[in-house]
């Protein structure tokens, strides 16, 4: 079983930054190497989408061409934790943004599907003014 836990959202003007945070705590030791994690994002009215994910070992990362460029997915082993830097932010990234951990799936092929991913966190959410 994995926990996640959220934090770093909040209300920041456009072409600002903010930094999220998923806190991973469970039955595993450290997180990377047991599981991948990924970002993803829910507007309302809208599907959950995939904003970025890093594979296990942390060598790989994957972004949504929406974000590429703006947004870096990073992770710390020894706090079990991963981060979600947003630089530059457009009104059309606010959003609830949910951390997630895939446990058991092929990551570079799930990576970006909500399906793959095993546990979820609550969300946190961001707003971005115009």
């Amino acid at each position: 079983q994995v926990q996640l836990v959220e934090s770093g959202g909040g209300l920041v003007q456009a072409g600002g930054s903010l930094r999220l945070s998923c806190a991973a705590s469970g039955r595993f030791g450290r997180i990377f190497g047991s599981c991948a994690l990924g970002w993803f994002r829910q507007a309302p009215g809208k599907e959950r989408e995939f904003v970025a994910a890093i594979s296990r070992s942390g060598g790989s990362t994957y972004y949504a061409d929406s974000v590429k460029g703006r947004f870096t997915i990073s992770g710390n082993n020894a706090k079990n934790t991963v981060y979600l830097q947003m630089n530059s932010m457009k009104p059309e990234d606010s959003a609830v943004y949910y951390c997630a951990a895939m446990q058991m799936g092929n990551f570079d092929s799930g990576y970006g599907a909500t399906s793959a991913y095993d546990y979820w966190g609550q969300g946190t959410q961001v707003t971005v003014s115009s």
